[in-house]
């Protein structure tokens, strides 16, 4: 049997990412997931997933030493495991195992491109995240971006001369339809529950959600997330009115979300920059219309009037517009949002993008 390596940078990405895709390709490969250490999820995989995994320190952060490190020992495991194909997600397991791959001989490698960061950064930084970028695709001999709008970019900034091919329809790993369903809510409430659910950080565009719902009447808002201060950090007031503002209830990081996508009327997500963002397809899936930026990804996923509304990023205005419009019109959120669970089941169920991908593994291995 041929053997998948299958690498992240976080061992998070392969727990949240692939649910059950890896469990999928087994039936196929033999399949090893690879990220940093962490003893309790490096176990949860493995038991959930059936498959052995590696612990291997990869950090996020650009540590020329650590990095070095990381690529030595990437470098020994394939040659010791000797895989028929290495395939990466998140860019520093993009580029530190697409490099260690080829120099190691293996024959199929391949990285998926779930989002950029180079288009939001400027000057050096941004030269040195583009340099990045193109290693990974010299070093791969198979590119895949997740979705139409990163796929443009990468050619648009001439990442890549190599041919790119989303899978599917863009997303990485699908929708399980029957793990995030539709849920009974209330219909008598007056208060209209919005939901974020992401990164708390400036990027998300929670600084203009803070703007845009404090002129919201009868309205709550759940945000679910961590708080990466050290990475993009907010305002010392957008901060502090999340954790003292009223009618804003902070629940943090939370494996199972769909609690609070059920507890909730709209899903809002007025993020800057994404690849192909799973929590949209997650809040569509369980009936829940949604407001998010005309971005990449996002209108990749919105219809917009049909499953819910797309305003321009960094526009607070727009986005207290499209929030308090679904707001007042209760008829109206159920309508997109029974249109929303509709359009994901066709374009984005779990099986259409497994079956995709493993066709195009065993069309270039």
């Amino acid at each position: 049997m041929k053997k998948v390596i299958r690498v992240a940078t976080s061992p998070i990405s392969l727990d949240l990412l692939l649910r059950g895709q890896l469990q999928f390709l087994n039936n196929y490969y033999e399949v090893v997931g690879v990220a940093s250490p962490d003893r309790e999820i490096h176990r949860k995989i493995s038991e959930r997933e059936g498959i052995r995994t590696v612990e291997l320190g990869i950090e996020r952060k650009i540590s020329l030493i650590k990095d070095l490190k990381s690529l030595i020992d990437l470098y020994k495991l394939f040659r010791r495991e000797k895989p028929d194909i290495v395939h990466s997600l998140t860019p520093k397991a993009g580029l530190l195992s697409m490099l260690a791959a080829w120099v190691a001989g293996v024959p199929v490698r391949i990285h998926t491109f779930t989002g950029l960061i180079f288009p939001w950064r400027k000057g050096y930084m941004c030269k040195l995240l583009k340099l990045m970028d193109r290693l990974t695709c010299i070093s791969a001999t198979d590119i895949i971006p997740e979705g139409e709008g990163v796929r443009t970019e990468l050619i648009n900034s001439r990442i890549t001369k190599k041919p790119l091919e989303v899978l599917a329809n863009g997303n990485i790993n699908g929708i399980d339809l029957e793990y995030f369903k539709p849920a009974q809510r209330k219909q008598a409430d007056t208060v209209t529950r919005f939901v974020f659910v992401g990164r708390i950080v400036r990027d998300k565009g929670i600084e203009e959600l803070k703007e845009a719902f404090a002129r919201l009447n009868n309205a709550e808002l759940i945000l679910v997330g961590p708080f990466e201060q050290e990475l993009n950090p907010l305002s010392e007031s957008c901060y502090q009115w999340i954790r003292q503002g009223k009618q804003v209830r902070y629940v943090g990081f939370k494996e199972d979300i769909r609690p609070y996508l059920a507890h909730a009327d709209v899903f809002v997500f007025p993020s800057h920059r994404e690849g192909f963002p799973n929590t949209l397809l997650q809040a569509g899936a369980m009936g829940l219309p949604a407001i998010a930026t005309n971005i990449c990804g996002c209108n990749e996923i919105i219809i917009h009037g049909a499953t819910g509304l797309l305003i321009e990023p960094h526009n607070p205005n727009q986005l207290y517009e499209a929030m308090k419009l679904l707001a007042e019109n209760p008829a109206l959120r159920k309508k997109m949002g029974a249109i929303a669970r509709k359009h994901i089941a066709e374009r984005f169920s779990q099986q259409q993008v497994w079956n995709a991908l493993l066709e195009f593994y065993q069309d270039v291995s």
